[in-house]
């Protein structure tokens, strides 16, 4: 098996984990009071732009209905590995207890300032690349699966990078460059929670397979001393 199929078999088998349940459900909790925050936010502003024009303000609640759902789909990979990168502590010292016994404890956590930092260029980085690659999209439209290629290629990067990264600075505190996961697992790792948060109810557990399994593969080359490739 490759190290990316052995680190995502390991998360899944972590997911009974008392820390690794407390963390998933923290943070699902917090990325739906999230978007249902949006919700009422997109209800009362529509509402009142509805009476301003003269019209019914139930009009606000037709738009947050379907509005709501297009920005879940649209944002919710980035704003739910945002909220995660604030319990990631506790999803790394959870692998390293398990499997790790040699490298737990040398993880220290991050000031929140930083935890804060890290979250919001992720986000930004995860907004901004895929506006990017908007237009490339556009123009492959007409193979009808070029788009979703495009944007997958993306996001496996990006995510294969943020939750390597999660594990990584926990450890090096400051060197974020000298990620020891090879680019290449970074990449298929990432398109494989990409591909999980495609589907209903497993996309809400895969940030947080993708933060253990992540560890996995950061944790695993700094066991083995070996460098990023």
């Amino acid at each position: 098996m490759s190290a990316v199929s052995v680190a995502l078999a390991k998360a899944f088998a972590q997911l009974a984990d008392r820390a690794v349940i407390a963390v998933a459900v923290k943070s699902i909790a917090i990325t739906l009071a999230l978007f249902a925050g949006l919700g009422v936010g997109l209800y009362f502003a529509f509402a009142a732009l509805a009476e301003r024009l003269g019209q019914s303000g139930g009009w606000g609640a037709v738009f947050a209905v379907l509005l709501v759902p297009v920005a879940m789909w649209l944002l919710f990979r980035a704003v739910a590995i945002a909220v995660l990168q604030f319990f990631a502590d506790d999803i790394v010292a959870a692998v390293e207890a398990r499997h790790y016994p040699a490298l737990a404890g040398r993880a220290k956590a991050l000031p929140f300032h930083r935890d804060l930092g890290v979250s919001l260029r992720g986000l930004a980085r995860a907004l901004g690349y895929n506006l990017l690659v908007l237009p490339v999209a556009a123009v492959l439209a007409f193979t009808a699966i070029g788009p979703a290629l495009v944007f997958l290629a993306v996001n496996a990067a990006l995510l294969g990078r943020e939750l390597t990264d999660m594990a990584w600075l926990r450890h090096c505190q400051d060197d974020r460059q000298g990620n020891p996961a090879p680019r290449g697992e970074q990449f298929l790792m990432g398109a494989a929670i990409v591909g999980m948060m495609l589907v209903p109810i497993a996309g809400l557990i895969a940030p947080v397979i993708g933060a253990a399994a992540g560890t996995h593969l950061v944790l695993r080359r700094i066991e083995q001393g070996g460098e990023a490739q």
